[in-house]
C-alpha cells in the first residue's frame, strides 16, 4: 500500500488544478473459484488484482481514473490529466493525513484463500455426496466454492485514511434431477463475510440437500395458471423483490437525477404501514457488510421506509452534494476500476407481527412463492417481472400443489401499498448485484409477505 506520506504528495497534486476535493483508492485483492462437476474438481483459478483509482470533484462534477502501475511517476501522470479536465490553474493546498483506526465487526478464524486446496476440495465434495445421496432421480450435481480477500486503503483531501480488510466465501450447489424426458434443477449458495468456519453453521451437507430437494419437488410441479392473486412471498431470498423493485430506486445514484419514482418523497407514505425496510452495513460477518464504505466513511444501519414512511435514502458523497444531503456510507465499487456510487448492502423488510401459518387464511386461490428467480426492473418507472423458481397453488387457505413457469409482473410503487401481512420469520439470502460501479455482494431478505394482489404469469392454459 502507499504511505501515508506519498498519499499527501498524490493528494496535494490534486489539488493544484480547479479540483475542490480529491480521493485516492488503492486495493489488494486474490479471489479465487473452485468448480466441481459429478465429485470431479473441474477447474481452480485464482487472480491476483492490484491498482489505484484517483477521483477529483469540482463542485457536482467529477473525474476518474485507475491504473495498476503504483510508482509515483506514473501515479502523477494520471493526476495531471485528470486536473485537466477542469482547467488549468496553480493552487497550492497542503494535505495532512490522519489515520482513522476502525473497528473491525468481522473476524475471520480460517482464511479460505490462505487455507489447503484440500480442504476447500472436501467442502464441494460433501455438499456432492449428500445431494447425490437424496434420490435416485438426482442425475447431476454441480458445485463452485468462491472466496475472496480483498485489502484496501482510502485518503481524500479531507485528511482521512481508512484501512479494511474484506474477506468473503460462498459455496454453490446446483442438483438436476430427471425422470423419463422432465429434468428440473435446484439450488442453493450461501455465503458469508467470514472464513471457512462459516461453514460449521451452514453446512455442505445442508446446501446439498437443499438443491435436491428444490430440484426433486419440480419434477412433480404443474404449469402454473396465469392472473391476478394474492400472492404470499417467503422469507430470505424473497427480499430479492424489494431488493431490485423498490431498493435501486433509493439509491441516490438515480434519486439525484430524478430517475426514481421516490425523488422528492422522504417524509411521504410510501408503503403499508406494516412496511419497515432497512439497508444494514453493519450486520457482523454478513455477505453484503463492511467496516467502511468504498470512499472510506463508515458504514451505517439505514432505515429506509419505517411504518410506510419514506425515512431515508441510500447516499454516497457525489450524489450528496446534487442532494444537499451528506454521506450515508452507502458508497459501493467493485474494485479500483469503477469510480463509486450509492449502492445497497444487507437490504431488508424488518419482522412484522404475523404468524407465517396465520398468512394464507382466508385466501381461495393464490400462488405461494417460496423460491424467487432473477428478473428485471425499471427504476425510472418502478416496474418489474421476477421469475418464480420454486411456487405452489394456495387454495382454500392451504398450500397445494407444487406449480412451475410462474412470474410476478408489478410495479414496486404498488406493491409497498399492497403487502397486507409481514409475519416474524425474517431471514436472509446472499447474491451478486450489478449497476455502473460493477458487480458487489449484497444480501437481500424479509420475513414472509403477503401481497394483497399482484399479477402471475404462467403457462397453464386455461
Amino acid at each position: 500500500m502507499l504511505s501515508k506520506e506519498e498519499c499527501e504528495v498524490l493528494l496535494q497534486r490534486c489539488l493544484k488544478g480547479n479540483a475542490d476535493f480529491a480521493e485516492i483508492f488503492e486495493e489488494d485483492t486474490v479471489s479465487e473459484g473452485i468448480s466441481m462437476v459429478d465429485g470431479e474438481i473441474e477447474e481452480v483459478n485464482r487472480i491476483v488484482r492490484a491498482g489505484v483509482g484517483i477521483r477529483l470533484y469540482k463542485d457536482v462534477q467529477s473525474v476518474y481514473g485507475y491504473t495498476n502501475e503504483l510508482d509515483m511517476t506514473s501515479l502523477n501522470t494520471l493526476i495531471d490529466g485528470l486536473r485537466d479536465a477542469f482547467g488549468q490553474a496553480d493552487h497550492e493546498k497542503e494535505v495532512h493525513l490522519e489515520k482513522v483506526e476502525i473497528d473491525n465487526r468481522h473476524p475471520v478464524q480460517v482464511d479460505p484463500i490462505e487455507a489447503p486446496l484440500s480442504q476447500k476440495a472436501q467442502l464441494l465434495m460433501k455438499g456432492y455426496q449428500a445431494a447425490k445421496q437424496c434420490d435416485q432421480r438426482i442425475v447431476k450435481v454441480t458445485g463452485s466454492l468462491s472466496s475472496v480477500h480483498q485489502n484496501v486503503q482510502i485518503a481524500n483531501t479531507e485528511g482521512r485514511l481508512v484501512q479494511d480488510t474484506r474477506v468473503r466465501t460462498r459455496l454453490a450447489i446446483s442438483a438436476y434431477a430427471q425422470e423419463g424426458e422432465n429434468m428440473q434443477s435446484g439450488n442453493d449458495s450461501p455465503g458469508a463475510s467470514q472464513g471457512l468456519e462459516f461453514y460449521a453453521l451452514r453446512t455442505p451437507e445442508s446446501i446439498g440437500k437443499e438443491a435436491a430437494r428444490s430440484a426433486l419437488v419440480l419434477l412433480e410441479a404443474q404449469d402454473c395458471p396465469s392472473g391476478k392473486m394474492p400472492v404470499i412471498i417467503d422469507n430470505g431470498f424473497g427480499g430479492v423483490i424489494f431488493h431490485e423493485a423498490c431498493g435501486h430506486s433509493l439509491e441516490a445514484t438515480s434519486v439525484a437525477k430524478n430517475q426514481s419514482v421516490f425523488t422528492g418523497k422522504l417524509g411521504q407514505v410510501i408503503a403499508s404501514p406494516c412496511v419497515t425496510a432497512i439497508d444494514d452495513g453493519t450486520i457482523p460477518n454478513a455477505w453484503g457488510s463492511e467496516n467502511v464504505d468504498d470512499e472510506g466513511s463508515p458504514q451505517q444501519k439505514r432505515v429506509l421506509i419505517r411504518n410506510g414512511v419514506l425515512e431515508n435514502y441510500m447516499v454516497d458523497r457525489l450524489n450528496g452534494r446534487r442532494m444537499n444531503h451528506s454521506s450515508t456510507g452507502s458508497a459501493r465499487r467493485q474494485s479500483y476500476k469503477f469510480e463509486p456510487t450509492s449502492r445497497m448492502t444487507n437490504t431488508y423488510i424488518a419482522p412484522g407481527k404475523d404468524k407465517f401459518e396465520d398468512m394464507f387464511k382466508g385466501i381461495e386461490k393464490g400462488l405461494y412463492a417460496r423460491k424467487m428467480g432473477g428478473g428485471s426492473v425499471n427504476p425510472q418507472t418502478g416496474e418489474f417481472n421476477f421469475a418464480v423458481n420454486e411456487g405452489y397453488l394456495i387454495e382454500n387457505g392451504k398450500i397445494t400443489k407444487p406449480v412451475k413457469g410462474a412470474s410476478l409482473i408489478g410495479n414496486g410503487k404498488e406493491i409497498l401499498m399492497d403487502i397486507d401481512r409481514v409475519s416474524d420469520n425474517l431471514s436472509r439470502a446472499q447474491g451478486m448485484c450489478g449497476s455502473s460501479s460493477g458487480s458487489i455482494p449484497v444480501d437481500v431478505g424479509q420475513p414472509a409477505i403477503r401481497v394483497s394482489k399482484i399479477t402471475v404469469g404462467g403457462t397453464a392454459h386455461e
